[in-house]
């Protein structure tokens, strides 16, 4: 099957509406700025890092994040994947796309914390029988390095586009097509492979497209 074709049926697919009319200069041009608020909250309610000193001040604020290593056990030793803690991982992975898609200027509309607004993010609750292996989950996020080798390329992509979409904003109020599709494609391809090795919803390899 071709990477397009598995792209195509990927238990995880993420769009979001392209904004065919005039974009707002001036919250473009301040965008840095008026995200601040918005960043914080994401970082309060996406815990700490477990491997990052740095981050040990957020202990007594910080209220989750993607729940992983308890994931992983419930998997191993009872095979079951709770559904709210499905729930949780999908509100909160919709709740960080929705604040890229404000940073990389796909949208205008400030991200809420709670609404779909225009960015469209879906993964399928795993049938943990039937679509999981036993003993997987320990080692998806290794088998996911090729994956991370090419991201970090495409992202470094992906903020030089968004660097000329500002200039093309601020000139002439729109985003052009081909450079939104690509950063979309980027975004989509980072959260098919967070989505099979951290938040585990499926064992079906990502494929290597931004489709």
């Amino acid at each position: 099957m071709s990477d397009t074709s598995k792209s195509a049926s990927y238990p995880v697919s993420l769009t979001i509406d392209y904004p065919d009319r005039e974009l707002n200069r001036l919250t473009s041009v301040f965008r840095v700025i008026l995200i601040v608020p918005i960043v914080a909250i994401l970082v309060l309610v996406s815990g700490p890092s477990w491997d990052s000193a740095k981050d040990a001040w957020r202990f007594p604020f910080a209220v989750g994040g993607i729940v992983f290593l308890p994931t992983v056990l419930m998997l191993l030793v009872r095979w079951k994947y709770p559904r709210w803690w499905f729930d949780w991982n999908l509100a909160l992975s919709r709740f960080g796309m929705r604040v890229g898609a404000y940073f990389a200027l796909l949208t205008d509309g400030y991200p809420s914390t709670d609404e779909e607004q225009t960015v469209h993010l879906t993964m399928k609750y795993p049938d943990v029988a039937r679509e999981l292996k036993t003993g997987l989950p320990l080692v998806k996020w290794f088998l996911a390095i090729p994956h991370y080798i090419v991201l970090a390329f495409l992202f470094v992509g992906a903020l030089g586009a968004v660097l000329i979409a500002w200039f093309a904003i601020l000139f002439t109020a729109r985003y052009p097509r081909g450079l939104f599709d690509f950063v979309v494609g980027v975004m989509r391809w980072a959260v098919r492979v967070s989505a099979y090795a951290f938040v585990l919803v499926t064992d079906v390899y990502p494929p290597f497209s931004l489709d």
